[in-house]
């Protein structure tokens, strides 16, 4: 990882001052940097703990995607804060903050062109339009809170399993191109990524990262998996009382909380809850496939903290 943060703050340079100031700002305020890992441990895990140069290419350029993705949701969101900091269109504007993630965007597109990774460029370039769709189908959805059980599950397939997914596809390809390893590990990868959404929605009900209900799904009216389960299970009068409190008092504090305790009362968050184990199974299932290493069991660790994670 340290080898991997110095290549990829190479890749991000420029020769414009504006751009290495804010590239700078974003490298020094990196998460939990996730992605990449699931890039090399999965390289390592089919290549006897070995990478190469294109694993690290690899990792570089889904970072570079996920963190263009990152700016041009907060222009999108209209959010002012990233991980607790100022987010780029808060501090620099939001003509300069798409601009920087078209930049990101293009960098990611050309280090897989320019090395001739086009196997690599194609899994990329599959997950970017992906989570377009599952962003545009959720917008579209969310305005009329229509979604069905498998209609939620493809948004989120499409906006988060897909580039986890993409990370895991990424490192098998790095080290075994064409192999079946590629399409197994994609799945892998979005197995996983599903049950790390559903575990995101659980946060919206209290779940233990600030101890209290945030209810910030339901004011944006994002139909979440314990939401959905309840409405499709409520009686035709409590589903209208939903139905009307997230869309007409959405913003009303006391009302989203009734919403809260109402669908942990009517079995929503231990229907996400078994979901969520459903995915995480899956992905383990997949992994026991492989000879054991301590890569496996880093991977297997990685799949047991999404689901216990605490934020």
């Amino acid at each position: 990882m340290e080898l991997f943060e110095k290549k990829f703050q190479l890749f991000m340079s420029s020769r414009v001052v504006l751009l290495n100031k804010i590239t700078h700002f974003i490298v020094n305020r990196k998460g939990k940097q996730m992605r990449p890992m699931f890039v090399f441990l999965v390289a390592k895990m089919l290549n006897k703990g070995e990478v190469n140069d294109r694993t690290y290419r690899g990792a570089s350029v889904i970072e570079l995607i996920h963190t263009a993705t990152l700016v041009h949701d907060d222009v999108v969101d209209d959010s002012n804060r990233r991980r607790g900091f100022f987010s780029i269109n808060a501090l620099w504007k939001n003509k300069i903050a798409v601009l920087v993630g078209d930049f990101l965007l293009s960098k990611g597109l050309l280090l897989s062109i320019d090395n001739d990774d086009f196997d690599l460029l194609k899994i990329i370039s599959v997950a970017v339009r992906e989570m377009s769709e599952g962003e545009l189908l959720q917008i579209e959805k969310a305005r009329r809170l229509d979604i069905t059980e498998d209609v939620y599950y493809e948004i989120i397939r499409q906006k988060t399993a897909t580039l986890i997914a993409a990370c895991c596809s990424l490192g098998a390809a790095a080290v075994q191109p064409n192999s079946m390893h590629v399409e197994k590990m994609r799945y892998f990868g979005e197995l996983i990524g599903m049950a790390f959404q559903i575990k995101d929605d659980l946060f919206d009900y209290g779940e233990k990262r600030i101890g209290k209900p945030t209810g910030i799904d339901i004011k944006e009216q994002k139909m979440t998996l314990p939401l959905i389960y309840t409405l499709n299970n409520a009686s035709p009068k409590d589903k209208k009382w939903l139905i009307n409190s997230v869309k007409n008092h959405n913003k009303d504090k006391k009302r989203v909380n009734e919403v809260i305790e109402f669908v942990k009362a009517n079995g929503g968050l231990d229907y996400a809850v078994q979901k969520m184990k459903f995915y995480q199974k899956k992905a383990t299932d997949i992994l026991n496939e492989y000879p054991d290493n301590e890569y496996k069991q880093s991977l297997q660790l990685m799949i047991d903290y999404v689901i216990e994670r605490e934020k």
